[in-house]
């Protein structure tokens, strides 16, 4: 466990849970000297190694660069949910660029979905540990809304979403907090460190070089193409995709000043209990995913058979609280009052780069200079569909990331623009506990009418 105040921009991850349960790669070395190829990728989280793998997939001659080891960011320390969507509402998207540019951009969401269940299925010896199910809980009477919104999701999106009422949510998760859920099907989750190694190890296996320990120092023209600037060496290359987290504060700016404007670093914080044996599987009885619809709201699942991995505390502060493991301890108690005194094994935080529209940022920055970033605590599933575009753009296989040209760069704000963030998110969170509070207030009145009628 951390003590005192730590960076959450700090990427070691020896106090993850992942870090500690990850399956070792024969991890490549540092680079050395000079490199030329077709590509350059800047990045060995999931959007550098899914846009390598392709590219090297098509024969194309690949070189990836990440400052530590792969996976060591957002990619390694996530919760692990893998579904369909965007950090951004696909009903706002939808209000901005219609329905049916909705629908286009939800679907390839939903192909990247299945691009790493694929992977993950095909490899059964990699600790990937792919569960599937992912449940949306409401922590109040939604009064029809949320069973409507399932259906608009399967009409809309093709999406199937299948309702519980409370007596369903109570079967299986032993708590008074929640009032119904949306069950997905087709979400899952994983390790995301295993993952993430899988991948870089089938990147050699295909063909591409992957050089982990090296800091990127710049990336500049040169000639009709691009170099990389790196400590050790450089690499030119015709194309270079910018495939890393730029709102990585002391990162962002050497790699593309353009991007680390653009992006927002947003902080959430995870932890990982002791075993708890039989009284975790009697609080919780589903085996998949959860996650509140607050707009800031928790997120957890059972890992390692009995313990629970929980996250949530979603915010723009870069450093972690002083206690961490205690508060997240209350926030596991709040919800399941039986699990109060649990342990925390692992504590580590992770850092999300979000866009001001919550979009990812995919597609030309210039004449062969490629973004794939900004997704925003989604990751999973968009940072496959993103690389795989890009490295099609760049094969001409396929020009679908045409689908993200109204998701541009833009200023985020700087330190006006996180402050304003964290102001929208304690505004947000206001909403939150005044929904849940007339909510349950309807409830008692409701309660008590029909009490009075049996009297009457």
């Amino acid at each position: 466990m951390t003590a005192g105040k730590q960076s959450a921009n700090v990427f070691a991850g020896v106090d993850s849970f992942y870090a500690a349960t990850g399956r070792p790669w024969s991890s490549s070395a540092a680079l050395q000297g000079e490199a030329t190829c077709e590509v350059a990728v800047v990045g060995g989280g999931f959007a550098g190694l899914w846009t390598a793998r392709r590219l090297a997939q098509a024969g194309r001659s690949v070189v990836l660069i990440e400052g530590g080891a792969v996976g060591r960011a957002a990619s390694g320390r996530n919760g692990g949910f893998v579904s369909a969507g965007f950090a951004c509402d696909i009903d706002t998207v939808a209000e901005r660029l219609g329905k049916d540019h909705a629908k286009s951009l939800y679907l390839l969401s939903a192909q990247g979905r299945e691009a790493v269940r694929s992977f993950a299925r095909t490899r059964p010896d990699h600790g990937i540990d792919m569960v599937n199910g992912r449940l949306k809980v409401l922590r109040y009477d939604s009064q029809g809304a949320l069973k409507k919104r399932a259906t608009r999701l399967a009409r809309a999106y093709g999406q199937d979403m299948f309702y519980w009422p409370r007596e369903k949510v109570r079967e299986h998760l032993a708590t008074d907090t929640y009032y119904e859920a949306l069950e997905d099907p087709t979400g899952f989750h994983l390790h995301p460190l295993n993952l993430a190694r899988a991948l870089a190890a089938d990147c050699v296996a295909k063909g591409a070089r992957v050089h982990e320990n090296t800091p990127v120092t710049g990336v500049r023209r040169a000639g009709s193409g691009w170099r990389v600037e790196a400590s050790g060496g450089g690499v030119t290359a015709k194309h270079v995709v910018l495939a890393c987290n730029v709102a990585a504060p002391g990162e962002g700016a050497v790699v593309s000043g353009r991007l680390a404007r653009a992006l927002l670093p947003v902080a959430t914080y995870v932890v990982v209990t002791e075993r708890l044996g039989e009284r975790l599987g009697e609080a919780i009885r589903w085996k998949g995913s959860i996650a509140d619809t607050r707009r800031a709201g928790d997120y957890y699942r059972v890992v390692d058979g009995d313990r629970l991995l929980w996250g949530g505390r979603i915010t723009t502060r870069i450093e972690e609280p002083a206690d961490l493991a205690a508060l997240m301890r209350a926030d596991i108690a709040r919800i399941y009052p039986q699990l109060a005194g649990a342990e925390v094994a692992y504590v580590w935080s992770g850092l999300m780069g979000y866009a001001r529209h919550k979009m990812p940022i995919i597609g030309p920055l210039a004449k062969g200079l490629w973004a794939c970033t900004a997704f925003g605590g989604h990751g999973q599933n968009t940072a496959a569909m993103g690389g795989e575009a890009v490295a099609d753009a760049i094969t001409g296989a396929d020009d679908r990331v045409r689908l993200f040209e109204p998701f541009k760069p833009v200023w985020a704000g700087g330190p006006f623009g996180r402050v304003a963030t964290q102001l929208e998110y304690w505004r947000l969170q206001l909403l939150d506990w005044q929904e849940e509070r007339q909510a349950r207030r309807s409830l008692a009145a409701s309660l008590e009418g029909r009490a009075k009628s049996r009297v009457e």
